[in-house]
């Protein structure tokens, strides 16, 4: 009787341990669950920076936000700590009496590093609020980090370099990014005019293992050194493009992948004749792009595009600009050979309005996913500056970018397929202020440039905010100008949806998994 009873025992908690998988993995009916499932706020984001360095002359300013809102509940923590730096490994010591004392260095080094890496560079500490940090010279680290709980959702970063003397001379903005495992790169160069530096920022406890690949107007270039790049845990590598192969290429698309392991990849330009920017990654590649936010003072703009599929792409060149969508003269259309880098020179298509280019295919049945990116100058002769805007994704609920001073941000605003209603808050300073809150109409098929009203009381710098409250989608673009020199010094963020919320699809008890 008593065995009896166990096996009573042991069969209804196996049934009920089958029932409550059963109620997470059976499938339903897809629009119930779209209807059921809970969008919740994520409980934990991570970022990486890339190491800013480039020049002695470097000032460097970090910024870290989380907007105000519902959070994940727990208080948590949001920080961002220096990546370990990548020593020269000389694991042999033998009786030599110099190597041995090489190798103490080393080690002793890699102790101070981790000892330094240990202590956040930047805490947040509260929503709503942005924090700073400085630094100065070629030395500065890279940064990882982590948020958790209500710091998490929505978390953003930014790194922002003046250098106002020397070839590398220029503003240099860059968003910290999510980690990731794939990642395009229209408009990078292995020209003897351009020094191009990827660099590959491990967040994790684990070596991860990257290749990259470039492509030029003629297909795949030569490579022997691309593959197997080990980017050590929790440290960042720099690698210079025209080193990867022996073509020396103007404009081609690098491509980053990871074999095992995941990373944060960008890349640091710098043209002997026109400064020097980051490049971050275009949108995943699609059919139809779009690129927010060409100044409207820009003299050159030029289109880099790349078609990775099996098919050639045809695709519609098109300027959204303050009152109406347009194709610039002599270049409404680019063909794109598949597997090849295309470029077109746009040259002054904004003609004093700020505007955003769009690309879609000619024709509708013959879509060809591509991705894409415009360099775009502003100035002339010795007194250019660039800057990089890729395609992104629409705003989508939510987007925030860091580091706005209280002159010298210009947010850009475009809604390619309808009209929009958006919402635009700017924080509180860093140091001080109150948040200040606008909402704007776009226009289909129209840019919109705004000079963001800063909070009231601003004091140290503050982030901006923007939310889709009706409406098509929206894509946006934060310029941000600091003259120096007579420079027209800039750099340009785009702002996709941060991923702050999580769908999460209702469960229920199941038991039809159980018949035969």
């Amino acid at each position: 009787m008593k065995s009896t009873h166990l096996s009573l025992i042991a069969a209804a908690v196996a049934l009920a341990a089958v029932t409550g998988v059963a109620s997470l993995t059976e499938p339903g009916d897809p629009a119930t669950e779209a209807t059921t499932a809970s969008v919740l706020p994520v409980e934990r984001s991570s970022l990486v920076c890339p190491a800013p360095g480039g020049s002695d002359l470097a000032e460097t300013r970090y910024t870290s936000f989380t907007p105000a809102g519902k959070g994940g509940g727990a208080e948590g923590a949001a920080e961002l700590k220096p990546a370990l730096p990548v020593l020269d490994e000389e694991q042999d010591a033998g009786t030599d009496p110099e190597r041995t004392e090489k190798s103490e260095k080393a080690e002793e080094a890699a102790k101070k590093a981790k000892e330094k890496a240990d202590k956040p560079v930047l805490a947040v500490r509260e929503p709503g609020r942005p924090v700073t940090a400085e630094a100065d010279g070629s030395d500065a680290p890279a940064l990882v980090g982590t948020a958790t709980g209500r710091l998490a959702p929505g978390w953003a970063a930014q790194q922002t370099t003046t250098i106002t003397a020397g070839t590398a001379r220029g503003l240099l903005g860059v968003g910290c990014t999510a980690p990731d495992t794939d990642f395009w790169f229209p408009g990078a160069s292995t020209a003897k005019s351009r020094q191009d530096y990827v660099h590959l920022t491990n967040p994790d406890d684990a070596a991860a293992v990257a290749d990259i690949e470039l492509y030029g107007p003629g297909g795949a270039l030569k490579s022997d050194v691309g593959d197997g790049i080990t980017v050590p845990a929790r440290s960042s590598v720099a690698l210079l493009l025209s080193t990867l192969t022996p073509d020396a290429v103007k404009d081609l698309t690098a491509h980053v992948t990871t074999r095992s392991g995941r990373i944060g990849a960008v890349i640091r330009t710098a043209d002997e004749s026109a400064g020097t920017d980051w490049l971050t990654a275009s949108e995943d590649p699609s059919a139809s792009l779009v690129m927010p936010g060409i100044p409207a003072d820009a003299t050159s703009v030029q289109l880099v595009a790349y078609a990775p599929g099996e098919d050639d792409a045809d695709v519609k060149v098109q300027l959204m600009g303050k009152t109406s969508t347009f194709s610039p003269a002599g270049n409404d259309t680019l063909h794109i050979k598949s597997g090849m880098t295309a470029t077109a020179d746009l040259r002054d298509v904004t003609r004093g309005e700020a505007g955003s280019l769009r690309l879609i295919p000619v024709e509708k049945n013959r879509a060809t996913e591509i991705v894409a990116a415009l360099r775009v100058v502003r100035g002339t002769g010795a007194g250019q500056e660039i800057a990089y805007i890729p395609a992104t994704a629409p705003v989508g609920a939510r987007a925030s970018v860091t580091d706005n001073r209280a002159k010298g941000s210009t947010l850009s605003l475009t809604a390619p397929a309808a009209g929009a209603r958006v919402k635009v808050t700017a924080s509180a300073g860093s140091g001080g202020g109150e948040p200040a809150v606008a909402t704007y109409t776009v226009k289909a098929g129209t840019t919109m440039a705004v000079t963001p009203t800063p909070p009231a009381g601003l004091k140290g710098t503050y982030a901006l905010t923007v939310e889709t409250v009706s409406g098509g989608p929206v894509h946006a673009s934060r310029t941000l100008m600091v003259p120096g020199g007579g420079v027209k010094m800039f750099t340009v963020q785009t702002l996709p949806d941060d991923g702050g919320t999580v769908r999460v699809p209702a469960a229920r008890q199941d038991l039809s998994v159980l018949d035969d």
